[in-house]
């Protein structure tokens, strides 16, 4: 299977209309796209746990949801509510996206499609930065006892753990 992770920002005006362009992209290639807000996302080890937890769920038949972007969102969000999960989504307005690639061919020429939908190109939105801190504590419901535990740093490993939990608590 090939992955591939990459991203930048866009002003999205429709968002209906943005996914629908992404899904036609992925019906033409045979694969999976989906597109997440970089704001949420705690660096490439967070959406890669993610994307290899979906994929290994699609493998063993024990999906929750039937659609593979979907599930990668699932996991990404550490959270097992759809409703819940599309938090973790695009919304109309101008916006730093992450956006997954994967399946079995033509990653790489889908990308190319992808990535000139986009306003300007750049996969480093899915770093975890100081200025994600606060939105990434309040998504993930991240308290302060935990941070005092492990140290402010450690809050991507945090998310992994929400991450990782997810098949724990089925």
């Amino acid at each position: 299977m090939n992955i591939l992770i990459t991203g930048g920002t866009l002003n999205i005006t429709d968002v209906t209309g943005f996914l629908n362009q992404l899904v036609n992209l992925g019906s033409k290639y045979n694969i999976t796209i989906q597109a997440l807000d970089a704001d949420l996302i705690s660096g490439s080890r967070h959406l890669q746990s993610a994307i290899n937890k979906a994929l290994r769920s699609f493998s063993s038949l024990n999906n929750a949801a039937n659609d593979p972007g979907m599930r990668i969102m699932i996991y990404a969000s550490g959270r097992r509510q759809i409703e819940r999960a599309l938090a973790l989504g695009i919304k109309k307005g101008k916006m730093r996206i992450a956006i997954v690639l994967t399946g079995k061919n033509a990653v790489d020429e889908a990308t190319v499609e992808v990535e000139s939908l986009l306003d300007t190109v750049n996969p480093d939105v899915i770093d975890y930065s100081d200025a994600k801190k606060k939105g990434i504590i309040d998504f993930f419901d991240i308290t302060t006892d935990e941070i005092n535990a492990v140290g402010v740093e450690k809050i991507p490993e945090l998310v992994l753990e929400r991450v990782a939990l997810i098949d724990v608590f089925k």
